[in-house]
């Protein structure tokens, strides 16, 4: 039997670390029996200090007492208030109570969601510096209603995706949101100098440490303290320093170039990369525990072109900053354009569009974009892409006949294309679109009308 209720417990574990919210599991005494990363990032205690701590001892919170006394009558409810964390920051959240029964035991499920960020909706202004947030596809969605945990956990955070998805705007708006805000934002570029030079940045050096050094240097780590350091490009961090770096995420101490006395820093630690670092590592390029000291908490961004009508929203946006900018007066885009632009993949995601609206607002000097004010070069990449997709038809068109398969109806040859690159894919919906050369949206859709969704 108590085989039974360890393995149950190890599985509740689990379902409470796939929550997406500070999360609490408690015992019919209201004490702590696991909370998950989550809410350690929210409260800043660490699950094994708290097990068995009464709950008022965790969740300090001005409506305590209503808390109990409903927890006591009722099965399930909700309820909004404010509570303090170890750095002794106020945080407004809803706590949703779930009671839990089997045979005679009972305990308590309390999931906290953070409710600041939406009661502030100044933060969310574009000139918050946020470009990359506005829009509302779910993968975007998703990105807002994590900000909470990425900005209250000290926590290692790795960023990933495309050059232009917008890594170091989200890096610096986590750091802005952060207890650490009034702290210094350090942004160090791994791939922009040589290994010398990158490692006197980064940990700095002392007097004679090498020829040139005259003086003594505080890197870039030191200058960071009580901050967030920012390490954009990791993927290029020469493999000697990666071992350097993972000492210092171990330790948080370090040694300067040629001295032979620690520093010891308080710094949360971002990082991003638009390179596969899992692949990377299988590669040998880069360090295995390196990778999984960095992968604590994770973040995808994701690419425009699989934005749907995000693209529009974003560029409307920039619309309105750059004929402010110009002083012009322009309405809009004409219907010919937003085809266009929904059509364009983005080989440079949110920054190519932005110097795509820019330079249309440039050379216009109407009261509506059309395509002439568009680079040239969007046409000619969109009809490439055309031709691509011709080609790719007539091979299926081939192989089918070859097949000596008849009276196939488009329909039918696009449903047996997406089962075949689903199939090739291993049912990974992301990359089976982009062997269709689709965007994501567009695959859920015939998905849905074929009926293979």
């Amino acid at each position: 039997m108590k085989a039974k209720y360890n393995e149950s417990f190890i599985k509740i574990k689990d379902i409470l670390e796939a929550i997406p919210y500070g999360t609490a599991f408690l015992d019919e005494n209201f004490r702590v029996v696991f909370i998950n990363s989550f809410l350690e990032a929210l409260t800043g205690y660490k699950s094994e200090e708290v097990k068995g701590l009464d709950i008022n001892q965790i969740i300090k919170t001005n409506v305590f007492k209503e808390l109990i006394a409903r927890l006591r009558k009722e099965e399930k409810f909700s309820i909004e208030g404010d509570i303090i964390n170890v750095h002794r920051r106020k945080i407004l959240v809803k706590i949703t109570v779930t009671s839990l029964s089997q045979g005679k035991n009972r305990w308590f499920m309390l999931v906290l969601e953070d409710l600041s960020l939406l009661k502030d909706k100044s933060l969310f202004l574009p000139q918050f510096g946020m470009d990359f947030i506005l829009g509302n596809s779910p993968a975007i969605l998703k990105i807002k209603e994590m900000l909470p945990i990425f900005a209250n956990s000290n926590a290692t955070l790795l960023i990933e995706g495309e050059t232009g998805t917008g890594k170091d705007l989200l890096a610096e708006v986590i750091h802005k949101l952060s207890p650490r805000a009034n702290h210094p934002f350090i942004k160090v570029n791994c791939g922009a100098l040589p290994e010398p030079l990158l490692e006197s940045e980064l940990f700095g050096h002392v007097k004679g440490a090498f020829t040139g050094a005259n003086a003594d240097k505080p890197g870039m780590i030191k200058l960071a303290n009580g901050g967030t350091l920012f390490l954009t490009e990791i993927g290029d961090l020469p493999f000697t320093l990666q071992v350097k770096l993972l000492t210092f995420l171990d330790d948080k101490e370090f040694y300067p170039l040629g001295s032979s006395q620690k520093v010891k820093v308080d710094v949360r630690v971002i990082v991003a990369t638009n390179k596969n670092l899992r692949q990377m590592v299988k590669e040998g390029k880069f360090r295995e525990d390196l990778f999984y000291r960095l992968n604590v908490l994770k973040v995808q961004l994701p690419p425009l072109r699989e934005r749907g009508d995000d693209i529009l929203t974003l560029a409307d946006y920039f619309l309105k900053e750059f004929s402010e900018k110009a002083h012009k007066k322009i309405k809009g885009f004409s219907e010919q354009v937003l085809k266009v632009l929904r059509s364009y993949k983005y080989p440079g995601n949110i920054r190519e569009l932005k110097n795509i609206v820019e330079y249309a607002v440039h050379v216009c000097s109407d009261e509506l974009i059309t395509e002439k004010h568009l680079p040239e070069y969007l046409f000619t990449a969109i009809k490439e892409e055309e031709e691509d997709q011709q080609q790719t038809l007539a091979k299926d068109w081939s192989a089918i006949r070859t097949q000596k398969i008849e009276s196939f109806t488009w329909a039918e040859i696009e449903k047996k294309r997406i089962i075949d690159a689903l199939t090739s894919c291993r049912g990974k919906k992301t990359e089976a679109a982009k062997m269709l050369g689709w965007a994501r949206s567009t695959l859920w859709r015939k998905l849905k009308k074929y009926g293979l969704a």
